[in-house]
């Protein structure tokens, strides 16, 4: 057990993204899948201490970074939230990016870096932000009818961005900060209906992401946005994976074309640009594009983080339901 974990703390957007950027010698020398599933096993004391209160809370979302194993990629990353691992995440690896840059082992221009769902393509940009190229993205079922209890049937898309989202637009009006606590009531309510109603992603994974939209009202933003996390806190940023998987339903739709920007604006105001391109000669029929999205984050804090072993909350308290 290290007592000392040296860390870097950023927001993107509002959602915070606190990266370990201390070398631990056990987590050296993996892929990034086996470095997913060595931290759940064996290290599972570095997400619960980091993100988990009374160190964190449950908006948190954590990244680990580690040597990878592929030549041309600058790190491998894991992310990690208040109740397990994910695949992908968009504003944490805006992020890490911004970290990395911070650290100096990036200038501006292409580096690559591996997570667990692929390889992902960034870009630290002269004006600071982060461009990224996301793993492939695609909608999985169209307009799935569910039945919410008190409200009726509504419908939505399963779509996946780097992790499963359910994405519909019947939300009860507006998004915006003020509407959060009624906005995130309703979106666990759609998620027990999906859950019981025994709705998937492909191979029967969870659909564990939430994502609303409405059109916007403000200029240049093509639509509002509300993510409901898997850990029942709500996405301060407008999600990267959610955008991507918001670029695959339109690609479907033929609603933007290849190439076209789309804007997503948060409940804090902040903004990702997304674009996609078509992949051609996809071997098992599944249309799938590759999402470009960029946005920014801003590094807010360098901790030492120190673990006590006589603390009785070392580890972490576990999250709330």
């Amino acid at each position: 057990m290290q007592p000392v974990l040296d860390v870097i703390d950023s927001h993107t957007a509002g959602e915070p993204t606190r990266t370990v950027v201390s070398t631990i010698d056990a987590l050296q020398g993996l892929t990034a899948i086996e470095l997913r599933d060595r931290m759940r096993s064996d290290f599972d004391w570095i997400r619960t201490s980091l993100i988990c209160e009374p160190r964190g809370s449950d908006v948190m979302v954590g990244a680990l970074l580690a040597e990878s194993t592929i030549r041309d990629c600058v790190a491998s990353v894991v992310f990690f939230n208040n109740v397990g691992y994910l695949g992908m995440c968009g504003h944490g690896l805006i992020g890490v990016v911004t970290t990395l840059a911070y650290l100096k082992r990036i200038g501006h221009g292409p580096c690559r870096i591996e997570t667990p769902v692929g390889v992902v393509e960034a870009e630290w940009l002269p004006n600071r932000a982060v461009r990224f190229q996301n793993v492939p993205a695609f909608r999985h079922r169209t307009q799935v009818r569910i039945d919410l209890p008190g409200e009726g049937f509504i419908c939505g898309d399963v779509a996946w961005g780097g992790n499963w989202f359910f994405l519909s637009s019947q939300i009860p009006g507006p998004i915006n900060w003020q509407s959060t606590g009624r906005l995130t009531e309703y979106a666990k309510r759609v998620r027990t209906a999906v859950e019981t109603q025994g709705i998937t992603g492909a191979d029967g994974a969870v659909i564990d992401h939430f994502e609303f939209f409405l059109p916007s009202s403000h200029p240049d933003i093509d639509a509002d946005n509300f993510v409901l996390c898997p850990g029942g806190a709500f996405d301060r940023s407008p999600c990267g994976t959610g955008t991507s998987a918001k670029l695959a339903c339109l690609a479907a739709d033929g609603k933007l074309a290849p190439g076209q920007a789309w804007r997503q604006r948060s409940v804090t105001g902040g903004v990702f640009e997304g674009s996609y391109q078509p992949i051609v000669d996809d071997v098992d029929d599944v249309a799938r594009i590759l999402p470009t999205i960029s946005g920014t984050a801003y590094i807010n804090g360098r901790t030492e983080l120190l673990r006590d072993p006589a603390d009785p909350l070392v580890h972490g308290l576990p999250s709330l339901p």
